[in-house]
Parts: structure tokens; C-alpha cells; sequence
């Protein structure tokens, strides 16, 4: 993997475990945006023992997960805060709906973290080649791993998967503080500590607090994050289907008027699919036999891999995009879908969370080699630089190009054939855009 040698940079220290006792206060208040010991609130010093912890981060699902492990690696005593814990993956049961498409970084990240043979090996499907076109022009754009000197673009995963391996891996780190089933109630500063409280009464404190806690982060609303929001108005319906044709390990991608049809490659043979509708089409084909279903998906695929045969049952996600005004307060921090919500076309979402968590992992390690408070603001905000910046560009890039290609106009359809068809013949352009592809 590409990204193998700024990522070993980012784990190269090891310190030694620390203590969970608070640091003195004359430590941490330079930077940091309040000062002030930690109130006791009934609590004597000794029942905050290993209640006190350098980091809590709230969510376990896959972008949490894998930062506290990322956190833990790097020497941090992690809090990880679930409702509930994931559902166990086992390999009888059917292929979960909800999959991913993991780029190279995301991947690089796993093996750094000691889940991904696991998760390779269980049930993942590489593609080497991406394949995308225009219903209402001619034209199409084809590329494959060669062209962004890889051997994949990258791996279709089940989200149950990954979450179950990262849980594991939690579950087994001696650094880590599982509090499960857990939910926070509140949330305020103590001197340069910021409290949890639990539903049940418990409290935690932490340097830092990080919102992994999803779309409707219920962290995000009590901070008083406010979000830009984009209702389109249509649902992503999924399914695995099969089909008579292989799906050549390629990942398939057709814009249709006002819909975008995906096609991903299972393990099994069989493709996952995602078919973004307006949602009153969305409801009318939920609701077909699974015959007329196949029928309706192979026209709308064009028989590139020829009949549908069989199809599980179906399900819909609405579609949005929601990003947070600002992405930090005093000893907090949002990532993943807390911080951002993208359109799937691109099947970013993931890996764009698994970037920020990556990112701040490398921020609060850096404050710390060089003695600085890691959770004050000047060390958040350099986090929020990076990341908010990234995260809003690929957002209403996706955004873009769901507008450019959902519009039926006659002259921007043939714009969009021309396009593909240049992208494709133009051997610089096309190897960015495989580049990117990989990630």
C-alpha cells in the first residue's frame, strides 16, 4: 500500500502507560481554555480511580472503534462509550446489506491496527477495476488498479464485519475502558477535564471528549454543533443480487435520469447493489415481487452482467448531506458521521471518518511529543483545519456531481458522454482519477 510509509510514521513512538490519576494543574493550563481542579462532586479521589481517563471516545461503531485502538496503540488510556455492543459477525448468516468500499488508506490503517488478516480472510471481495456510464449519452469511463499502480482499488467489506473485528480488538486492549451499554446524559467542563454523565448517575472525566456517535450525534447537540443540511429527496435502495454474468471483480457504476445504480462485488459471486431513487420510485420498488424486481434492476443495469436471477429481500436508507458548522469546543472533538454526511455514489463515507480519525491520532501524538496540552484548542484546531477542509470539498464535490449527472437536459448529458470519453482517452486524467478512486 501506498500509504504504508506516512502511516508507520504516525505509530513509531511507544511510551509507556501512564497513570490514570489527573496531571497536576500547572501542567495543563497554559493552553488549555479553562483552568480549575476537578470538582469531587461527592466522588473522593479514589472512586475516580480509572474513571479519569486521557481520552473518551463515544460510539463504537467503525470509525470509533478504530480510533481507540489507534489511541491505545499510541500509549493513550482510552474510555470507549457504546449503547449497545455490534452485532456478532459469523460467517453462516447472510451477507449483511450494509457494505463498504474500503479505499487503501482505510486498509493500511486495519493492518496497522491488527484486524485486517482477520477481516480479509472472513469474507472480502477485491476489485481491481471500476467501470462507469451514462444512460442518456454515449460514452463511458473504464480504469483498473494497474492505472493507479496498485493491485487493487480496493476491498467490498460488510459493515458488521469490520465493526465486529474492531470490537473484538477492543475488548482484548489493555488500555482500553469498555462502557457498555453506556449513554450519556450530559456533558460539562471541570477545569481542564471535561464530565460524562451517564443515564444511570455514573460519571467519567477526560482530557478529551470525541464524538464518533453517528449522524444524529446526541454529543453534537449538546455542544450546540449546528449543521448544514441537504435533503435529496431520495432513498438508497440495497440488496444482493446474482447474476448470469461474473462481475469480473469490477465495481460497476450507472447515472440514470434523476437515479444512480451501483453494482459492487461480493465474495460469493453474487453483487451488492445500490439504487438511489426518488422516494416515491424508491417505494414502488421496494414494494415489487422479486421477479419483476430482478427484471426492472437488469434494464436499469443495461444487462452488463446479464439477467438477474435472484435477489434477498430489500431495504432503503434516506439520503443527505449534513455537515457540522465547526467540528470542536472546549476538550471535545466530532468525527465521522457526527462531523460529516456525503452522498454514497462515491462510497467515501467510511474511509472519509477513517481519515479523520487517522488525522487526529497524528495531531494529539505530535502536541504530546512536544509537551504540549494535546486536548487544548490550539492543537484541536489544527485537527479541524485539516480535516473540515478535506471533508467539505469531497462533500459538495459529491454533492456536484449527483446535480451534474441526476439532470436529463439534453446539452449537459451530451457534456457529461463527452467528458467521460476524454477522462478515459486522456492517460494522465485517468490515472488521477484511479489514484483517487484507490484512495
Amino acid at each position: 500500500m501506498k500509504c504504508r510509509g506516512w502511516l508507520s510514521a504516525i505509530w513509531d513512538e511507544r511510551p509507556p502507560r501512564k497513570s490514570c490519576l489527573p496531571l497536576p494543574q500547572a501542567e495543563l493550563g497554559a493552553e488549555g481554555w479553562s483552568e480549575g481542579p476537578l470538582s469531587n462532586h461527592g466522588h473522593g479521589w479514589l472512586a475516580m480511580r480509572g474513571q479519569v481517563k486521557d481520552i473518551a471516545v463515544v460510539g463504537a461503531g467503525m470509525v470509533g472503534a478504530a480510533l481507540a485502538l489507534a489511541l491505545a496503540k499510541k500509549g493513550f488510556d482510552v474510555a470507549l462509550i457504546e449503547t449497545r455492543a455490534p452485532a456478532p459477525w459469523r460467517a453462516q448468516d447472510e451477507v449483511d446489506l450494509r457494505v463498504v468500499a474500503l479505499a487503501a488508506s482505510s486498509i493500511a490503517l486495519f493492518e496497522h491496527l491488527g484486524v485486517w488478516t482477520a477481516i480479509r480472510d472472513a469474507r472480502a471481495c477485491r476489485y481491481r477495476r471500476m467501470r462507469v456510464w451514462d444512460a442518456l449519452a454515449p460514452g463511458d469511463l473504464g480504469f483498473d488498479a494497474a492505472d493507479a499502480g496498485a493491485n487493487a482499488l480496493g476491498y467490498i467489506l460488510e459493515n458488521r464485519l469490520i465493526a465486529h473485528a474492531l470490537w473484538q480488538a477492543a475488548q482484548a486492549h489493555a488500555q482500553i475502558a469498555l462502557h457498555c451499554p453506556a449513554r450519556v446524559a450530559a456533558t460539562e467542563i471541570e477545569g481542564n477535564w471535561r464530565m460524562l454523565t451517564f443515564d444511570d448517575g455514573s460519571r467519567i472525566a477526560a482530557r478529551l471528549v470525541v464524538a464518533a456517535d453517528g449522524a444524529e450525534s446526541a454529543l453534537r447537540g449538546m455542544l450546540g454543533i449546528a449543521t448544514r443540511d441537504r435533503d435529496y429527496a431520495q432513498r438508497a435502495v440495497v440488496a444482493h443480487v446474482a447474476h448470469e454474468h461474473a462481475h469480473e471483480f469490477t465495481a460497476w457504476q450507472r447515472f440514470l435520469p434523476g437515479a444512480t445504480l451501483a453494482f459492487l462485488p461480493l465474495a460469493d459471486g453474487r453483487s451488492s447493489i445500490v439504487w438511489s431513487l426518488p422516494e416515491a420510485e424508491a417505494a414502488r420498488v421496494l414494494a415489487l415481487a422479486d421477479a419483476e424486481f430482478c427484471a426492472e434492476l437488469g434494464a436499469a443495469f443495461d444487462f452488463r452482467l446479464g439477467r438477474i436471477t435472484a435477489t434477498t429481500p430489500r431495504a432503503a436508507f434516506p439520503l443527505r448531506m449534513k455537515l457540522a458548522e465547526r467540528y470542536i469546543a472546549p476538550r471535545f472533538a466530532l468525527i465521522g458521521d457526527a462531523a460529516h454526511v456525503v452522498h454514497p455514489l462515491a462510497g467515501q463515507g467510511v474511509n472519509l471518518g477513517l481519515r479523520d480519525a487517522l488525522a487526529l491520532v497524528e495531531t494529539l501524538t505530535a502536541a504530546r511529543s512536544a509537551k504540549r496540552d494535546f486536548a487544548a484548542e490550539t492543537t484541536l484546531r489544527r485537527f479541524e483545519r485539516r480535516r473540515r477542509s478535506d471533508n467539505d470539498l469531497s462533500a459538495h464535490a459529491f454533492d456536484a456531481i449527483q446535480r451534474v449527472f441526476g439532470s436529463e437536459a439534453a446539452p449537459l448529458a451530451a457534456v457529461r458522454g463527452a467528458g467521460l470519453r476524454i477522462v478515459d482517452r486522456v492517460t494522465p486524467l485517468k490515472q488521477l482519477f484511479a489514484r483517487h478512486a484507490a484512495g
